[in-house]
């Protein structure tokens, strides 16, 4: 598979990652990281246009998805999750300082 040069202008705090990430051998090249980030930039456009086709194909046969329609659906979504983290840690009580006793 044949590769194309390309000239980009990057925000330097993107090039820092990327240099980074060359630094911690998580990628060979700054040209592979960047090619890693387009690869998965298209992927995820190709699932968002799935989507939205979906969702218009849906509203084509069944009519527009309306706000109540989805407040619905969220609600009945959050009566359905099911938790799967720990508890959360408990807040440290205050300690108030303890008083000495007087000594007689």
């Amino acid at each position: 598979m044949s590769k194309e040069r390309l000239t980009v202008t990057v925000d330097p705090h993107l090039v820092q990652a990327g240099q980074d990430a060359v630094a911690e051998r998580r990628v060979d090249s700054l040209s592979a990281w960047v090619n890693l980030a387009l690869v998965e930039r298209a992927a995820k456009d190709g699932r968002l246009r799935a989507l939205a086709q979906a969702v218009a194909a849906y509203e084509l046969e069944f009519g527009t998805i309306t706000a109540a329609e989805l407040a619905a659906q969220a609600r009945t979504d959050r009566a359905a999750a099911r938790v799967v983290r720990g508890p959360r840690p408990r807040a440290a009580a205050k300690r108030r300082p303890r008083r000495r006793r007087a000594v007689a």
